[in-house]
C-alpha cells in the first residue's frame, strides 16, 4: 500500500525529515512514534500529498505522489492534528461538503453520510453547528470527513489530541473498528495510544526511522530480558515480608524462580493488580516471553493465577532506549 525510498524533506537548509525508507502492507495498522518535532507530521503530510518531498520516491497503492497526486488523494483519508471543520456549518453540511470535494456524486455522498455518522457515533449531532461541538465530537467529525470517500489508506495525526480520558477510550475503540476496512497510519507521542491500537511501530528520531517492528520484536532486539506481571491468589495466611518459602507469597516466588529462563522475581504489590488483599502481583524478568511456562508452573503447583500480562511501561522502556530521551 505504501512504499518510501530515501525520502527527505528540507525547509531551506534545515532537514526536517530523512532519509527514510519503509513499506506498509495493505491492511496493516502502523504507528509512527516519536517526540514532538522529529518529523512525524511532515512524513504524514507527504503521504497525504500535502507536502512535496525534497528527494526520494513515495508511492501509495502503486501511484507516485508527485506524478499522480490527485489519484493518490482519492485513496487517502487524512485527519490532521487539528480537525479541519468549519464552525458555521452543521455536521451534516460539513460532511456533504467534504464528500463533494473528494469527488463523490450527490447521490453517493447522501448515501454515505448516514453510514459514516453511525460508524463514528456522531448521528445525534448531525444538525449541530461544528462550533458548538466538544473536542471529542470535533475529533470524531474529523475522522468522519477522512473516511467519507471510503479511502484505502487512513492517516491520523495525533487523533487523541486534547481529549479527556473517556474521549480517548472512545477514539481507541473507533480506530479499532476501522482496522478491518482501511490501512491505517497513526502518529503519536503518547505511548499507550500506539501500543493499544497498532500492529507495528515505526520509531522516528531526528527525522530518521531508528527502529521498526512490533513492540515485542523491538523489546527483544534492544534488551536481553523480557518483563511480565503475574497476579496470584493467596490464602490470606502469608506475609509478603517473609522469606521465600516461609509464606504463601514466598512459595509462589519459589515456583516462579524455578522456571527456566527466569532472571529476577520481585513482589510488586501485596494486594495484587485487582486491589484484592488475598492476591499478590509479581514482576518477572526473563530471557524470553515466559508467560506460558510461568502460568503452567504455578497452576501445576496448585496456585490460582488470576492475571498475567507483559509488564506495564514496556513500550516506554523500548522508546527511551531508542531515542535516549533526546529531542531533535
Amino acid at each position: 500500500m505504501v512504499h518510501l525510498t530515501e525520502v527527505t524533506k528540507y525547509y531551506g537548509k534545515k532537514r526536517a525529515l530523512g532519509p527514510v525508507s519503509f513499506e506498509i502492507a495493505k491492511g496493516d495498522t502502523v504507528g509512527f512514534l516519536g517526540l514532538n518535532g522529529v518529523g512525524k507530521t511532515t512524513l504524514l503530510k507527504i503521504l497525504a500529498c500535502g507536502l512535496r518531498p525534497s528527494s526520494g520516491t513515495v508511492t501509495v497503492d502503486g501511484l507516485d505522489v508527485l506524478e499522480s497526486p490527485h489519484e493518490v488523494r482519492k485513496r487517502v483519508g487524512y485527519l490532521p492534528e487539528l480537525p479541519p471543520v468549519y464552525g458555521d456549518m452543521t455536521v451534516g453540511d460539513y460532511l456533504n461538503f467534504a464528500g463533494r470535494i473528494k469527488g463523490l456524486s450527490t447521490d453517493s455522498v447522501e448515501r454515505r453520510i448516514p453510514e459514516v455518522e453511525e460508524r463514528t457515533r456522531i448521528t445525534e449531532v448531525h444538525d449541530v453547528p461544528t462550533r458548538h461541538l466538544s473536542q471529542g465530537y470535533r475529533q470524531r467529525v474529523g475522522v468522519a470527513q477522512a473516511i467519507i470517500h471510503d479511502p484505502d489508506l487512513l492517516i491520523l495525526d495525533e487523533p487523541t489530541h486534547d481529549l479527556d480520558p473517556v474521549q480517548i477510550m472512545e477514539m481507541r475503540t473507533m480506530i479499532r473498528s476501522l482496522k478491518d476496512s482501511h490501512t491505517i497510519l497513526i502518529s503519536s507521542h503518547i505511548l499507550p495510544e500506539i501500543s493499544q491500537t497498532c500492529d507495528r511501530l515505526l520509531i522516528l528520531n531526528a527525522g530518521e526511522i531508528v527502529a521498526s517492528g512490533t513492540e515485542t520484536e523491538l523489546g527483544e532486539r534492544l534488551f536481553q530480558s523480557r518483563r511480565m506481571a503475574v497476579t496470584v491468589r493467596l490464602d490470606g495466611n502469608g506475609d509478603a515480608g517473609d522469606a521465600p518459602g516461609g509464606s504463601r507469597a514466598g512459595a509462589v516466588e519459589s515456583v516462579i524462580r524455578r522456571v527456566g529462563g527466569v532472571m529476577e522475581v520481585t513482589l510488586a504489590d501485596r494486594a495484587g493488580q485487582m486491589g484484592d488483599a488475598s492476591a499478590a502481583t509479581f514482576h518477572v524478568e526473563g530471557q524470553a516471553d515466559l508467560r506460558a511456562p510461568v502460568c503452567r508452573a504455578l497452576v501445576e503447583a496448585g496456585h490460582d493465577v488470576i492475571a498475567l500480562s507483559r509488564a506495564e511501561r514496556e513500550l516506554e522502556r523500548v522508546f527511551v532506549g531508542l531515542v535516549g530521551g533526546g529531542r531533535a
